[in-house]
């Protein structure tokens, strides 16, 4: 009987075996194909929202004369970039759903490089052949630096990939190292956001580092409610489920917070040092919390760990390089510079200023103690004029030059 059963035994095991042969190098091919057409909608995302961003500065800046400050609502240039606009954000949205968080976040370099090649061609300034090279060797080292990185990111990228339903998310929700990591963001975010209010410490890495801790649980609820949302387009509803409403709340409330905290940055940091420490930092913690969360690492080598650890190290270069080179805007000042009017001469030479630097109060240089100037800079003297009175006499004058002297 064991060496007649033998044979059928071994024939029924005989599929199962090859099935399971079989299945590993499709779901591998399946998952490289998902990592493929997350990473594709979150270029185009960022291409389009950086192309609608720029129209929309265009139409401003085509309007900055005029009257009407909502002049730009006319225009068509203004409602086509957010038409754009909206299209890009749902292309980056829509990433989510597909690929891991680890492998979408750092795909927004690809917004600052096409920035830069957008304000290089299109924004016309003027330079010289000699400054060529000082001005823009940096931005071009930078976009391809980025472009490696981001090509290193999407090969190397981790594999994960997990149906988003309601009782996966769940689990995630209450996993111990989730928990962990919870706790430890909420006591650094506390301390932060301590020394920011109570102490007035308004350093930069401050206000980004609350940024980037509110922006990793924005993108790992912005993975949950698009991960859901494909599941329910798929047939398997999910949209019943309250969890997916609490993601939905609070991706809302952090994307909120995390916009009023850039917008307080925005008001005392230039923007190309937001761009740039504001990448590094906000990737960094989104990577983080995809690890801790979605486990996007889970069964990766080593050797992938590394390439992709690299290409985000050499992402964060390039939009270093990027963003360091941008031109700084000009501070508002209460006068006209005099060497700056049509046929004024310079009166510069020697270094010395004719208007005052910004004080705390507005005041010009004419009403400045000029005791101890030069004789140059002395007020002018009106000289006298005698009037010839005839011989009936006439009235005094209803006014009297009087002469100035450097005492006066």
């Amino acid at each position: 009987m064991e060496g007649g059963n033998s044979p059928s035994l071994q024939l029924q095991q005989l599929p199962l075996a090859t099935a399971a042969v079989s299945v590993q190098p499709h779901t591998d091919s399946f998952s490289y194909k998902e990592n493929l057409i997350g990473a594709l909608l979150a270029i185009f995302g960022h291409l389009v929202s950086s192309i609608a961003l720029n129209l929309q500065k265009y139409s401003h800046i085509r309007l900055a004369g005029s009257k009407d400050p909502r002049a730009y609502f006319r225009t068509k240039t203004w409602w086509s970039g957010l038409l754009l606009l909206v299209l890009g954000e749902l292309g980056v949205f829509s990433s989510y759903a597909f690929a891991p968080l680890s492998l979408i976040v750092p795909l927004s370099a690809v917004s600052v490089v096409a920035s830069a090649i957008i304000g290089i061609i299109f924004i016309k300034e003027k330079w010289k052949p000699k400054e060529f090279l000082r001005r823009y060797v940096l931005s071009f080292v930078g976009c391809g630096l980025a472009v490696v990185g981001t090509y290193l990111l999407v090969t190397f990228g981790p594999n994960s990939h997990e149906k988003m339903t309601a009782e996966n998310i769940t689990r995630h929700l209450v996993s111990w190292p989730f928990l962990l990591y919870m706790l430890v963001e909420i006591i650094v975010f506390c301390l932060l956001l301590y020394f920011y209010k109570e102490r007035n410490a308004n350093y930069i890495v401050i206000i980004l580092l609350l940024v980037a801790l509110l922006g990793s649980m924005t993108v790992v609820t912005v993975k949950a409610v698009a991960g859901m949302m494909l599941v329910s387009i798929q047939g398997t509803l999910q949209l019943d489920s309250p969890i997916f409403y609490i993601m939905l709340v609070c991706m809302v409330a952090t994307a909120v917070y995390q916009a009023t905290f850039l917008a307080q940055a925005s008001q005392l940091y230039d923007s190309a040092q937001i761009s740039s420490i504001g990448y590094i930092l906000s990737t960094t913690a989104a990577i983080s919390a995809g690890a801790t969360f979605y486990l996007d690492f889970m069964g990766e080598d080593v050797l992938h760990i590394c390439m992709f650890a690299l290409g985000c190290l050499v992402a964060f270069l390039g939009v270093f390089l990027i963003t360091r080179n941008r031109k700084k805007p000009v501070p508002f000042e209460p006068y006209i510079s005099m060497d700056a009017m049509p046929g004024m001469q310079n009166m510069h030479d020697k270094g010395v200023a004719v208007q005052p630097e910004l004080k705390a109060s507005f005041s010009y240089g004419a009403l400045e103690n000029n005791d101890s100037m030069p004789e140059i800079y002395t007020p002018a003297t009106l000289p006298i004029v005698q009037e010839q009175h005839g011989p009936k006499g006439v009235s005094a004058p209803p006014y009297r030059v009087l002469e100035h002297t450097k005492k006066e």
